[in-house]
């Protein structure tokens, strides 16, 4: 079913005003932007021009039985409820494995939802009728064992290639993800733009998803690599933070957000990382060894 981005904005603001009367209290509903629902409302009454942003908000959830808190992390494209919702449900008291299953539930609940469907309060009461197994899981996980067995981790690190990475805010929301997360790795700012994320499967996983979403067409995952681990896997890290990495212009196209990095300069970084291989992958091109 087809239907106008102002229709799907409408049925957005219409769930929000339940979000509000179910969740009154200051601080349960938190916006992203708090202006995001006036831009909309000033975008459907003709007095805005410019698509405003998505609304992006997190909601934290007090689960009764057992006495636990979950922040589910709301994600509304432009034409949701007509495409599918983005959301993930954290909580401290879950260890990454029973948080990967909770969204996986989660998701595939929602999968059951027709397209123009609204199912934020939806999803609310599948949380608070279904999250307890996956708390109560992990508590028999902790329980002691005579013949424990060490816990096996996927370590994974990400090659993403994008046309280019010049905004401000993108380059922002890139590097506090990365932070957040957890995880290592670097974002190549300009044209092309490169991100490598490395870290536990679930982390880089989330990271990749939630850069992308909700408008990021021009990047995709050019080459992963993946090991089984049952330590933190510190040592098999190439990159100690998640920093930008801002390497020289090649020429002067003398046109603002139109210039190319220094492929040359990219090498000898990815050479400094033992990540060589990787440049061929990325671009096509064989690198030429340094050795004599």
């Amino acid at each position: 079913m087809s239907a106008s981005v102002k229709e799907s904005l409408q049925l957005q603001l219409l769930e929000m005003e339940m979000l509000f009367s179910m969740f009154p209290n200051q601080g349960e509903v938190k916006l992203e932007d708090v202006n995001a629902l006036t831009n909309i409302k000033r975008y459907l009454e003709g007095t805005r021009e410019a698509l405003p942003h998505n609304i992006e908000f997190v909601i934290t959830l007090q689960i009764e039985e057992p006495k636990v808190t979950i922040d589910l992390q709301v994600t509304m494209p432009h034409s949701y409820p007509y495409v599918a919702l983005q959301l993930f449900g954290r909580s401290p008291e879950l260890d990454r494995q029973q948080q990967l299953l909770l969204n996986q539930g989660l998701t595939a609940y929602l999968g059951t939802f027709d397209p123009g469907e609204l199912c934020v309060c939806a999803a609310i009461q599948w949380l608070q009728d279904n999250s307890a197994s996956y708390f109560l899981n992990r508590k028999l996980s902790e329980e002691p064992s005579t013949q424990a067995k060490p816990v096996k981790n996927t370590f994974l690190r990400m090659w993403i290639y994008s046309h280019h990475i010049y905004q401000q805010d993108l380059r922002k929301k890139i590097l506090e993800v990365g932070k957040r997360l957890d995880v290592t790795g670097f974002c190549m700012t300009g044209k092309p733009g490169i991100i490598c994320v490395e870290g536990f499967k679930d982390h880089c996983e989330e990271f990749w998803h939630t850069i992308r979403y909700p408008n990021w067409k021009h990047i995709s995952c050019k080459h992963a690599e993946s090991v089984e681990t049952e330590g933190s896997g510190e040592d098999l890290r190439l990159f100690h933070s998640f920093e930008e990495l801002l390497l020289e212009a090649h020429g002067d196209y003398g046109l603002r957000n139109d210039y190319h990095m220094n492929l040359g300069q990219f090498l000898e970084f990815l050479r400094k990382h033992k990540s060589e291989h990787v440049f061929q992958i990325l671009f096509g091109i064989e690198s030429k060894s340094s050795e004599s």
